[in-house]
């Protein structure tokens, strides 16, 4: 069983100047200097003609856990995240994130796409989040979804800051 994972971003900022940010190193090092959290680090990027694929670790403090979560595994925890964005083709681009809670049977993966969007643009993200434990694994889906769409929503909130800098 899996949780469906569904989520858009707006910004104001037309689509080739969004890709360009989502595809620059110095954006993924201020995203995650900003809104990481506690112990975030880049560990690598690697860039092509128009596109990205980025892995990092970030950490969620075990008193910033639901309790659910905290039952079956102690401390922190640690995920490890990668993204990708491909070039843009026309006003379109796409890619893909993962999020693997370490020394858990916890993933979310999925796609994203980006678009315009009248005079701005979109990120439509769609992905699910599965977590292999009998029993509670749902209820552990349905918290690291909401937590995975907080977190994107302040990045978000990043982008459209960092792009109007």
């Amino acid at each position: 069983m899996s949780r469906r994972i569904e989520h858009s971003s707006t910004y104001s900022f037309p689509v080739d100047q969004v890709h360009a940010g989502l595809t620059t190193e110095q954006y993924w090092r201020d995203r995650i200097a900003e809104v990481g959290g506690p112990g975030a680090t880049l560990d690598e990027v690697t860039t092509g003609p128009g596109t990205i694929s980025v892995a990092m670790s970030q950490s969620i403090p075990a008193e910033h856990l639901p309790s659910i979560v905290a039952k079956v595994r102690s401390g922190d925890l640690v995920i490890k995240r990668t993204e990708t964005w491909s070039a843009l083709d026309g006003s379109r681009a796409s890619g893909t994130f993962t999020a693997r809670v370490t020394g858990a049977p916890a993933e979310i993966s999925g796609s994203q796409t980006l678009t315009s969007a009248g005079s701005g643009s979109k990120v439509q993200v769609t992905g699910q989040a599965e977590v292999k434990i009998p029993l509670i694994g749902g209820k552990i889906e349905g918290a690291i979804g909401d937590e995975v769409l907080r977190l994107i929503d302040k990045e978000q909130e990043f982008t459209e800051g960092w792009l109007g800098a």
